[in-house]
C-alpha cells in the first residue's frame, strides 16, 4: 500500500490553515496521495471557525492505519497546543509548538511511515531569530547533514537554486568555495536523474556584475571557474559563468532547467517575478523528501480568506512523481 504523506501546519497565526482547508476542499481537482496535517486539532478547529470552512476535520492517533486517511473528513495528527483566539500575533511565542510539529515529522519518517512531508509557511526571523537560517538549513542539521542541504525553487520549466542561502549579503562572498557549489551541482544533479530520470542543463552564475572583478583574486577566478571545470569533467551539463544580469533572458534559447545563483535574491527575486505561486521549494540532500510552498506567513493577509492555496496544492502534487 503507498504511504502517505504529511504537511506540517506550519506558523499558527498565518495563511497556513487557510491554504490547508483550501487544497482538501479542492482535492477532487487533483491527484494526490493519501494525506495528513500535523498541528492542532484545538486551533484548526477555532481556524476553521474563524474563515467560515465548511470542511470537516478528525484526530488520527499515533497508530494511525491507512484507512484512517480515508474518508471527507481532514485527519489531524494532533501537537496539543494552548491557543485561545484563532488568530494571534507571530511571535516567538508559538516556537515550541512549530518546532514540535517539526519534530513529529522527522519522527514519522524515521519510521517510514511517510514519503517525507510538507511545511507550510513558517516566520524566519521569529523561529529562528539571530542564527541567519531556513528551514533548509534546520533540517540539515537535524538529520546529520549540515553541508548536504541543498535548496531547490523547483518549477517544471525552470528551477532555481543558491549556493549561499539565509545569510546576510556582506557575508555570502567568505560562505563561497569550490566544494560547496560541485556538492549542491551533484545533488541537483542526482535528484533530476532519479526522480525525472533526464540530465539536467544546469547554469552556474558568477557572483560581481557581469561577471567581473578588478581584484586580482575575483570569486570567478579562485572559485567558480574551477568549481565549474571539475563539473564538466564528471560529465554533468554545466554552463557558466552566466552573467547573472542576463541569464533569465537567455534561459529558454538555452534551454536550462536550473539556474544556480551564488546567494538567496540573485536567483529568487527574478524567478518569483516569472513564477508567482507557481513554484515549490524542496529541500535536497536528505534522507527523505520535504516540500513547502514557495512563499511566506502572508501576515497582512491573515483571517481575509483571500490566500492563494496554489504553491500547497502544486507540492502536494509533486509526490505523485515518487514511487
Amino acid at each position: 500500500m503507498s504511504k502517505p504523506i504529511a504537511i506540517v501546519a506550519g506558523e499558527p497565526n498565518s495563511i497556513s490553515s487557510e491554504i490547508i482547508f483550501k487544497s482538501w476542499k479542492l482535492r477532487k481537482n487533483y491527484t494526490h496521495k493519501l494525506l495528513f496535517v500535523i498541528g492542532s486539532y484545538k486551533l484548526l478547529n477555532l481556524q476553521k471557525k474563524k474563515l467560515k470552512s465548511q470542511i470537516k476535520i478528525k484526530i488520527i492517533n499515533n497508530n494511525f492505519k491507512i484507512n484512517d486517511l480515508k474518508g471527507p473528513e481532514l485527519p489531524i495528527y494532533n501537537i496539543e497546543y494552548r491557543q485561545k483566539e484563532a488568530f494571534e500575533k507571530i511571535s516567538n511565542k508559538s516556537n515550541k509548538y512549530i518546532f514540535k510539529c517539526f519534530e513529529a515529522a522527522i519522527n514519522l519518517t524515521k519510521k517510514n511511515k511517510i514519503y517525507g512531508f510538507i511545511n507550510c509557511p513558517i516566520s524566519k526571523e521569529s523561529l529562528f531569530q539571530k542564527k541567519h537560517q531556513g528551514i533548509t538549513e534546520f533540517l540539515s542539521q537535524k538529520t546529520g547533514k549540515k553541508s548536504n542541504g541543498v535548496m531547490l525553487i523547483y518549477n517544471k520549466k525552470l528551477s532555481v537554486s543558491p549556493v549561499t542561502t539565509h545569510i546576510p549579503l556582506a557575508r555570502v562572498s567568505k560562505k563561497l568555495n569550490k566544494l560547496k557549489i560541485i556538492n549542491n551541482v551533484k545533488v541537483i544533479n542526482n535528484f533530476y536523474k532519479n526522480i525525472f530520470n533526464i540530465k539536467p542543463k544546469i547554469a552556474i552564475l558568477g557572483l560581481n556584475p557581469h561577471n567581473f572583478s578588478s581584484l586580482k583574486e575575483s570569486e570567478e577566478k579562485e572559485i567558480i571557474n574551477k568549481a565549474i571545470r571539475i563539473l564538466i569533467k564528471l560529465k554533468i551539463k554545466i554552463s557558466g559563468p552566466v552573467s547573472p544580469d542576463s541569464s533569465f533572458m537567455i534561459s529558454n534559447k538555452c534551454k536550462f532547467d536550473v539556474i544556480i545563483g551564488m546567494y538567496h535574491d540573485q536567483v529568487l527575486t527574478p524567478f518569483k517575478a516569472l513564477y508567482n505561486f507557481d513554484a515549490i521549494n524542496i529541500t535536497l540532500g536528505l534522507p527523505y523528501i520535504r516540500i513547502s510552498p514557495d512563499h511566506g506567513v502572508g501576515e497582512n493577509i491573515v483571517g481575509k480568506k483571500i490566500a492563494n492555496p496554489k504553491s500547497l496544492i502544486e507540492s502536494i502534487k509533486f509526490f505523485n512523481h515518487i514511487h
